[in-house]
């Protein structure tokens, strides 16, 4: 087992990566309607416009928040070629237990036979390669999901990879899984040999009205140390629990929670998306293209000063 380790370092002077910047393509947005359960919720779609096949990321968002208030995230991903899939599993209030998990399996199984329909002229989604992403909540269901909670349906897909971003699992009855996710030590995922990485903030664990929105104990350091395949951890150490949105998000309730219930960073929103979606593409490329001639996730990891933001805690296991 191979165990790399950086220690933090000053960006100020920091020359960036390619990743870390818009790509070569043209992102396109679309927004499908169920109809007749097809889709069996509302998927927001981020793909480029150029015709081609690309990876696809499932991505559940946290807690009440829309789908589309990871617009300006979803566009950078995108922009270097990923569909992005993020559908909206309920309207604001979440479900108790595992049926987040359900209504997240229901997403996965209709991929195969929907996805395309949905998608622009000559854009071809690889399912081959499809990955689990999710923000807060939604890294819970993401991880849920990998860990196979889902019970109906059954699901279908094979997963390539896990990217948990600020990831917080239930400790009560109405937020938590049944089993809980954190009672086991570690994760079993239905893919054995699935990579991880994990994206936690700096401040998420800051108290700012009656309780922190990423907790000490629930947060994503518990998510990293159950995860025992090939992984890695970053923490944007000035950064709050909602700084990954969009600066003015879609939706009311998202912009009320992102403004007023969770601690934020002083700086601009910008830096930490470009920094979020930098390290999703840097990690999908060397882990489920496995692309190595331009390996700018090592890079990262062995110098995380090129990241357009303060990174610590950076650490990476092959498993």
């Amino acid at each position: 087992m191979a165990v790399v380790e950086a220690k933090p370092v000053s960006i100020t002077e920091a020359t960036t990566l390619p990743v870390f910047v818009k790509g070569s393509y043209t992102p396109t947005t679309t927004t499908i309607e169920p109809s007749n359960n097809s889709p069996p919720k509302q998927l927001f779609i981020v793909c480029p416009s150029e015709p081609g096949t690309y990876d696809v990321i499932l991505f559940f968002p946290g807690t009440s928040l829309g789908n589309k208030s990871y617009s300006d995230l979803f566009q950078h991903i995108a922009s270097h070629g990923f569909i992005v899939v993020a559908p909206q599993l309920y309207s604001f209030l979440p479900p108790s237990g595992n049926t987040e998990v359900d209504y997240a399996a229901q997403i996965a199984n209709w991929l195969s036979s929907g996805l395309q329909s949905v998608l622009p002229e000559n854009v071809e989604p690889n399912l081959d390669n499809l990955v689990l992403s999710g923000h807060s909540r939604g890294g819970q269901t993401a991880f849920g999901l990998a860990l196979g909670y889902a019970k109906t349906p059954q699901v279908v897909p094979q997963f390539s990879a896990i990217i948990g971003i600020d990831p917080v699992a239930g400790t009560s009855k109405c937020t938590a899984l049944n089993p809980p996710l954190l009672s086991y030590d570690s994760f079993n995922f239905l893919s054995s040999s699935m990579p991880v990485t994990v994206i936690g903030t700096g401040l998420g664990g800051v108290t700012k009205c009656v309780a922190s929105c990423a907790p000490e104990g629930a947060n994503h350091e518990e998510f990293y140390n159950r995860c025992k395949s090939t992984r890695s951890h970053f923490v944007a150490t000035d950064y709050g629990h909602m700084d990954m949105l969009d600066d003015r998000p879609a939706d009311f309730g998202s912009r009320v929670i992102s403004k007023c219930l969770c601690t934020n960073g002083k700086c601009s929103r910008d830096p930490m998306r470009r920094c979020v979606g930098g390290i999703t593409v840097a990690f999908l490329k060397k882990f489920v293209d496995l692309d190595s001639s331009d390996d700018e996730f090592t890079t990262i990891v062995k110098n995380p000063s090129l990241a357009p933001i303060r990174l610590d805690s950076v650490e990476f296991i092959k498993g």
